[in-house]
């Protein structure tokens, strides 16, 4: 089992900045994939970014130039770096973990709880 804890969000106006962070324990020598999804009210989660194993990253065209996915030298915590907020970026911001490929959605079998980010204009 892997566990995950996120932190980071909150509320930031149009053009500020987070950083998000999902400590992870438990078995994490067995995971390939990090990820965080988010989830904007009314709408369907969707993965923003990921990062493999291997140090291989993808982000959604939307956040591109603006969103930083890295972690650290253990391997255990992943950060969301969001720079240039909008107001289209407000959601519940999820950690998400697995062992598969980052871009396989029935990869992600572990979730943290959520956090939100809510950007005003």
């Amino acid at each position: 089992q892997v566990q995950l804890v996120e932190s980071g969000g909150g509320l930031v106006q149009s053009g500020g900045s987070l950083r998000l962070s999902c400590v992870a324990s438990g078995r994490i020598f067995s995971i390939n994939a990090r990820g965080w999804y988010r989830q904007a009210p009314g709408k369907q989660r969707e993965l923003v970014a990921a990062i493999s194993a291997s140090g291989g990253t993808y982000y959604q065209e939307s956040v591109k130039g603006r969103f930083t996915i890295s972690r650290d030298n253990t391997k255990t915590t992943v950060y969301l770096q969001m720079n240039s907020l909008n107001p289209e970026d407000t959601a519940v911001y999820y950690c998400a973990a697995g062992r598969g490929p980052v871009l396989a959605g029935s990869t992600y079998d572990y979730w943290g709880q959520g956090t939100q980010v809510t950007v005003s204009s």
